[in-house]
């Protein structure tokens, strides 16, 4: 076990080597791009298309070799918690970059906030460990797709990534094209942005906390409880994913008040997205037995996603059933 855990420590640490010794290669070499070096001359006129070009061998392509190889595609979870980090510094360094230095550091700052909480998370649920298993959802098209998984599993876990997180990630592109001095849309886009971060944070911590509970129960073969709705719990069904959506719409104020409004289109499709991920959630839990009753009840009286008052007369009537 050990060992498995440090070659896939190993593999995670190095795979995004070739973007960076490429993007530091570049950053040395582009004031004499344009008679030399072709190529770096491309790569300097265009940073929104060179950050898709690296996602797509760096990620697309070398995570998919490797998932295939392994039959386990656990990186791209974790790489989700590291990727916004690196296309925000990507953004800020590239000569192109024209950007307010105040903007620039907050926004960077907060990414790494949001990330340390994430990977936190990440490695707190897998009990530290590196690549233990895969996301649920590749698990089941994993079965349902079959022996055409290997090449379907190439556009359903990484390519479809690579869309989602270039286009949430479009207002540190935005942030960092830009010099328009810092303003109150700033500061309110700031604290919106940590107050996401905190509220999913404790949504995490007392879902781990709850789950941690039913498998002390169960080694002692004791009742489990069947449904979390304590704490933030009790007034948001997903209070997790309403404090990560409030992350990156707040993010998307960033770009609308220097003037790039457009580039929420990445933020609006991540919402339905995880809109649906909310659909297969609760229809996962509604398939388990113990807790498919209290589930249901727990629908009828709680918000799904944004945090609200219980309704006290749906409340009296799952009592009364």
């Amino acid at each position: 076990m050990a060992a498995h855990n440090l070659k896939n420590a190993t593999i995670a640490l190095l795979v995004p080597i070739p973007s960076i010794v490429f993007f530091l290669s570049f950053i040395n070499h582009h004031s004499d791009a344009s008679a030399d070096h072709p190529f770096f001359s491309w790569c300097y006129n265009h940073p929104f298309l060179l950050a898709n070009l690296l996602f797509f061998f760096n990620v697309d392509v070398l995570f998919w070799i490797i998932g295939l190889i392994q039959a386990n595609n656990w990186m791209i979870d974790l790489y989700w918690t590291v990727i916004p980090v690196m296309l925000v510094h990507y953004y800020a360094s590239h000569p192109l970059a024209l950007k307010n230095g105040l903007r620039s550091a907050v926004v960077i700052g907060l990414t790494w906030l949001w990330s340390v909480r994430l990977t936190h998370n990440y490695f707190r649920r897998e009990k530290w460990q590196w690549g233990e298993r895969e996301d649920w959802r590749f698990n089941e098209m994993r079965r349902q797709y079959g022996k055409h998984w290997w090449w379907i599993s190439f556009f359903a876990v990484y390519f479809s990534q690579q869309i989602f997180l270039i286009g949430i990630c479009l207002p540190m592109y935005a942030i960092h094209m830009n010099d328009k001095p810092w303003d109150k849309w700033d500061s309110l886009a700031a604290v919106a942005c940590i107050i996401g971060i905190i509220i999913a944070y404790y949504a995490d911590t007392q879902l781990y906390d709850f789950v941690q509970r039913n498998e002390r129960l169960k080694e002692l073969d004791a009742p489990t409880v069947p449904n979390l709705d304590k704490g933030l719990w009790r007034y948001s069904r997903h209070p997790n994913y309403f404090g990560e959506q409030l992350w990156w719409w707040a993010l998307a104020v960033f770009a609308w008040n220097v003037g790039q409004g457009w580039m929420f289109i990445g933020t609006f499709i991540n919402t339905l997205c995880l809109a649906y991920v909310t659909v297969l959630v609760e229809k996962r839990m509604l398939k388990q037995e113990h807790r498919a009753e209290a589930y249901r009840r727990y629908q009828k009286s709680t918000s799904v996603w944004i945090p609200w008052f219980r309704s006290a007369i749906k409340d009296s009537k799952a009592k009364s059933s």
